[in-house]
């Protein structure tokens, strides 16, 4: 289980498939990516579903996503994705009354019951007080994470720049 803090975006995609009996129908689809603009949100889901899509579609909508955070499993039954309110607990030093903030997270899970477990692992390496106000699952079909392009080891240096052993 791990957590990601980024700009999300949700957007809806908008294209004809072919169904299992052969017939094509009009969907929409929700994906989310990680973007540092609308513009650039409408060009990461271009790509992405470019290797999926093989005829036109359309981006029908982009919106900011509510969520602080997406919480990713590497369970292969982790094919459905959960929107999560959290509230904090803290007590108010001046009244010592108890305030609550609500905070909005994605989770990725198989199940119900495995997206709360996944909440828990993920909160439970902190010291604040939470509870689970709400979790239900999303139409979300997948989230696209921004990667960096190929990563160089530090050590590698180009073929011309490697000195040949001398011969003793």
């Amino acid at each position: 289980m791990r957590s990601r803090t980024a700009e999300w975006f949700e957007t809806k995609i908008k294209y004809e498939k072919t169904m299992e009996d052969g017939q094509p129908k009009k969907v929409s689809e929700q994906y989310v990516v990680d973007a540092l603009s609308f513009t650039e949100a409408e060009r990461r889901i271009t790509e992405e579903m470019s290797a999926y899509i093989s005829g036109e579609f359309d981006v029908a909508d982009i919106k900011k996503a509510t969520y602080k955070e997406i919480f990713f499993s590497d369970a292969e039954s982790a094919d459905r994705w959960y929107k999560a309110k959290l509230q904090f607990i803290t007590i108010d030093e001046k009244t010592e009354k108890e305030k609550r903030s609500n905070v909005y997270y994605l989770v990725q899970a198989g199940t119900l019951p495995a997206a709360v477990k996944n909440i828990g692992e993920v909160m439970g390496g902190t010291m604040i007080d939470y509870v689970i106000a709400s979790i239900a699952e999303t139409q979300l079909m997948d989230v696209f994470e921004y990667e960096k392009s190929v990563k160089k080891n530090i050590d590698d240096k180009p073929e011309y720049e490697q000195q040949p052993e001398a011969e003793a």
